[in-house]
């Protein structure tokens, strides 16, 4: 069965460390080629991710992880850059592994329209709009003070409503979320993110959040993160992550949920499932549990359908 993952750090692992190689079977990265290739990921996104230890994020530090993604991820003829809707079908027929690419947080464009247009015209396809904390667009997830978008903030997501790129509502505060419901009619997604409902984590999705994106037409991919998964994080399974699932399915969105891993932006994991090469436990443990076309949907065709939809034609 072909999967789709809809969220890794490779990426900001590659820029740490400048030895690793995304093509070897690197025990450092979760995802890597060769992993992917053994479990049949079909299209992995990668985000740009700025990670706290660059005190002064620039537009410049996005770039460098840009050019990144060309040299050490794209130089394979076994992947193909996904831009559009044309691409994705030709991936699908194809031996090839599609690679779409993402932006986890606007820290670094610091309100800069251009910078936003040169990422859509880089291919740049999904952005998340905060990581936990708070910039200059919006409060994250994690901030004390749980506010919503700024003004400059609202500007950019009705410039961003025009470009073909997709909103991406993980990491952003309970009153961005709803703030960005009102005000943004397009579908969006929480690419990495559970029910809050079985594991009570600010990062997860309330059952009425779960409920709007639904209603919009969004996807939800859910972590592997074991403390976003579970309470009981010393032994998180696989079959933690189907309750989530099951719930999901409750609330009437069978056909929005896919996964969204989060490997290589995690210290902790799943004991069945610790890098990509492992998501043969993750189709073993759907099979025995839901029918066929379930578990191809959440595997493949829920993102699938939502990216055909959404990415440009």
């Amino acid at each position: 069965m072909k999967i789709v993952d809809g969220h890794c750090d490779a990426l900001t692992k590659l820029y740490k460390n400048p030895r690793l190689d995304f093509h070897m079977d690197e025990d450092e990265l979760d995802v890597n080629y060769i992993r992917l290739k053994h479990a049949g990921v079909k299209v992995q996104f990668f985000a740009i991710y700025l990670s706290d230890t660059i005190k002064q994020p620039t537009f410049e530090h996005i770039l460098r992880m840009v050019d990144l993604f060309h040299r050490k991820i794209l130089n394979h003829p076994g992947m193909r850059f996904i831009q559009n809707a044309n691409d994705w079908r030709e991936v699908e027929h194809s031996d090839q592994i599609g690679a779409i690419l993402t932006l986890e947080g606007l820290d670094a464009i610091n309100g800069n329209m251009l910078h936003v247009r040169t990422l859509q015209r880089l291919g740049v396809r999904c952005i998340g709009l905060t990581w936990n904390y708070a910039n200059w667009a919006a409060d994250g997830v994690m901030e004390p003070r749980k506010g919503g978008f700024t003004l400059k903030g609202m500007r950019m997501l009705k410039e961003l409503d025009t470009m073909g790129i997709i909103v991406d509502v993980s990491h952003l505060s309970v009153r961005g979320f709803w703030e960005l419901y009102e005000q943004y009619a397009k579908p969006f997604i929480a690419s990495h993110s559970n029910a809050e409902q079985l594991c009570p984590h600010p990062r997860n999705l309330s059952d009425k959040q779960i409920k709007a994106i639904i209603q919009r037409k969004g996807q939800i991919g859910l972590t592997f993160v074991p403390y976003f998964v579970s309470q009981a994080i010393s032994s998180v399974r696989i079959t933690d992550l189907l309750k989530h699932i099951d719930h999901i399915c409750s609330l009437g969105g069978e056909h929005h949920i896919g996964f969204g891993s989060d490997f290589d932006g995690i210290e902790q994991w799943m004991e069945d499932l610790r890098h990509s090469g492992q998501y043969g436990n993750i189709i073993e443990a759907l099979c025995k549990n839901y029918k066929e076309a379930q578990v191809e949907g959440f595997l493949y065709g829920n993102w699938r359908n939502f990216m055909l939809l959404n990415l440009p034609s």
